[in-house]
């Protein structure tokens, strides 16, 4: 977006614009009120709140935007029908929308985009074209598909309209929860944290905004240490929701201008937030989803008010069994480790006794010859996978068998 296409939206009445969006969604959208989580508040000593978008229509806060923006188009673009890109909630944002306004979606996503995503695009009635390794190749199609056929071009987040839809988010939370001290938003290409910055800042300039990014997604955090927008050349984050290499040219004006704090969180924090809102909410959520969880333990005090947005909960099944296995590791509730023991009758038993005597539950055994440093030792290389209470749990389980010499190695 030109910088003067940016002055000229940076003038705009916002909350006028973000109450006519409310409008515009009226009947559209889902209710999300917020949730009060026990949890978190005690946990966290402090009240945490969510606002749950993964409860949404489509399952994100994507539809908010690219409804609003679809909604705000002329006849004549409607006829012509839409393109758009993107790598799952956007898309499936767009192509509901469309089919709401009539109108034909066209919407460009990178060939590794999981099935799952690409079939609850098409459901909605859209035309899915799969094209480039990443989104900003997709993004590059569908601006040419766009061009080649007069239609109107859906942007994921550097949108005026989009951002307006996004901060409708920012008026329900305030309207039912005035004395917010803060909102806590993750940021990917900054389309709905620059709504809530427009919407909260111009209702109540005291609630702080806090943005929250993994450690492996930096490119807002670059930009801002920068003071303009740059392009990461890679991204590693399982946060695949905010896996984008550059802030829009609008959103980063909206965040430069307003945003009073950034956070960043690791991957572990992500994906042990993923199996704790799971566990004791009974909420599915994705990884970009929970980083506002993670990023609230570090602005935890005493008799703050904290609404975490959980932007969506669009994850496949194959990845949830893989961060629950990984979030279950970082909170010590699995653990694995080998022992090299004598090949000779009741080795193996005496592990298991020891194990049950200390609670903890054996989930996979693997007893292997093969795998002794000595082959001709007569020895043999236990690996054990244990169900375990926590990290308290694990070293007296650890202590206990290094008690009876047994020479343990831990695998995770």
């Amino acid at each position: 977006m030109e910088q003067s296409e940016v002055r000229k939206w940076l003038k705009q009445d916002h909350r006028a614009g973000i109450e006519q969006a409310a409008l515009r969604l009226s009947g559209v959208i889902k209710d999300t009120p917020l949730i009060k989580s026990d949890y978190y508040s005690g946990d966290y000593g402090c009240e945490v709140w969510f606002k749950p978008e993964n409860l949404q229509v489509t399952g994100s806060f994507k539809i908010r935007g690219a409804y609003n923006k679809i909604a705000s188009l002329e006849r004549d673009e409607l006829k012509r029908g839409i393109v758009s890109a993107s790598a799952g909630n956007h898309a499936q944002g767009v192509a509901f929308s469309a089919e709401r306004r009539g109108t034909k979606a066209t919407i460009v996503m990178p060939g590794i985009t999981p099935l799952l995503k690409v079939e609850a695009t098409k459901a909605y009635g859209a035309e899915v074209v799969l094209y480039g390794d990443a989104y900003d190749e997709s993004f590059e199609k569908a601006m040419e598909l766009a061009e080649q056929k007069g239609r109107a071009f859906i942007h994921p987040f550097d949108d005026y309209l989009v951002v307006c839809g996004q901060g409708t988010l920012a008026k329900e939370i305030l309207e039912e929860l005035p004395d917010a001290d803060e909102i806590l938003c993750p940021i990917g290409g900054g389309g709905l944290i620059a709504g809530i910055l427009l919407y909260a800042k111009a209702v109540n300039p005291n609630v702080k905004v806090i943005g929250v990014i993994p450690e492996g997604s930096p490119a807002i955090k670059g930009s801002l240490e920068r003071g303009k927008v740059l392009r990461e050349q890679s991204i590693h984050t399982c946060a695949e929701g905010v896996a984008v290499k550059r802030p829009g040219d609008l959103t980063f004006a909206v965040i430069k201008q307003y945003l009073d704090e950034l956070v960043t969180v690791s991957e572990r924090d992500i994906m042990e937030n993923i199996l704790l809102v799971m566990e004791k909410h009974k909420l599915v959520a994705e990884a970009a989803g929970v980083l506002t969880l993670a990023g609230a333990r570090k602005r935890a005090r005493a008799d703050r008010k904290i609404v975490c947005v959980i932007s969506g909960g669009n994850i496949d099944t194959v990845t949830i069994s893989s961060v629950i296995n990984q979030g279950m590791i970082s909170r010590g509730r699995i653990m694995c480790f080998s022992v090299e023991l004598p090949d000779k009758p009741w080795q193996l038993v005496d592990v298991a006794s020891l194990l049950a005597r200390e609670g903890a539950n054996v989930i996979e055994l693997d007893h292997n010859q093969f795998k002794a440093l000595d082959r001709y030792s007569n020895r043999v290389v236990l690996e054990v996978t244990i169900e375990t209470n926590g990290p308290e749990h694990i070293e007296r389980v650890l202590k206990a068998l290094a008690a009876e010499s047994f020479p343990v190695k831990r695998i995770y």
